[in-house]
């Protein structure tokens, strides 16, 4: 994530948990996600958030679809070595 994108999704969350007046443990709640993961990204540590993190938090930021750049998930680094694994038999 760039540095401008990582900082504008935790000015976003932030402004978001002052604006509703809740805590990490609220948003957590509200995204299905972990407190330790809300804290992650309010503190602008750069690192990109998998789809399923990214859509939680374009859900309850009213952000549209697509606006928040993601990291290739696990799961689909690991079917990518299985199709490699089939190619080679």
């Amino acid at each position: 994530m760039s540095g401008e994108d990582s900082a504008r999704l935790a000015r976003a969350l932030i402004e978001f948990r002052k604006a509703e007046g809740i805590s990490e443990r609220e948003l957590a709640r509200r995204t299905w996600l972990s407190e330790a993961t809300i804290r992650t990204f309010e503190r602008d540590r750069g690192d990109l958030p998998t789809p399923t993190v990214a859509r939680s938090f374009e859900e309850v930021l009213g952000w549209a679809p697509g606006s928040i750049k993601t990291a290739q998930s696990e799961a689909m680094g690991r079917e990518a070595s299985a199709d490699s694994v089939t190619d080679l038999e």
